[in-house]
């Protein structure tokens, strides 16, 4: 397993379906990853610190999972089959529960749990960007900074 973290969300042209992207650590590899709007309304939220009036559906299972005194320890990234990313939350009392990578993520970003992409993954979807075409991704990370979980419609 490799670790990951967030580069971001942005919304793919011409399909207009978000992505979440995700960088290995120590490597150079990026995992793009197609998701819904509502997860990319999420993602965004806690990346950019939104704390909405209500709790949004990952605000909520972060809130169940500190009053039950049990916490997210790691998401990891375990199946990519026909185009679809599985994915498995694995939690301080030793419980492991399947879930989508989009929602792994969202709560991840709440919880503070880290991110871990299984290296055939990574190796089947993941794209090198090499040094020299890191201005390009810094181009990416601004195009992020512009953008608001408005963008990606109704946030739910």
């Amino acid at each position: 397993m490799k670790q990951m973290e967030v580069v971001g969300v942005r919304v793919e042209m011409p399909s207009n379906q978000p992505i979440v992207l995700l960088k290995e650590t120590d490597g150079d590899r990026y995992l793009p990853i197609w998701i819904g709007a509502v997860e990319a309304t999420a993602i965004a939220f806690a990346q950019q610190g939104v704390l909405p009036a209500r709790p949004l559906t990952h605000d909520l299972f972060r809130d169940v999972l500190d009053a039950l005194s049990v916490q997210l320890r790691t998401v990891n990234i375990t199946a990519l089959r026909d185009g679809i990313f599985f994915a498995d939350l694995i939690f301080s009392n030793g419980v492991e529960v399947s879930a989508r990578p989009s929602d792994s993520i969202a709560l991840a970003l709440r919880t503070g749990a880290t991110i871990f992409a299984a290296e055939d993954i990574l190796e089947e979807a993941g794209v090198a960007i090499p040094d020299e075409q890191e201005d390009e991704v810094e181009k990416f990370r601004e195009f992020l900074d512009t953008i608001t979980p408005e963008d990606f419609g109704r946030a739910g």
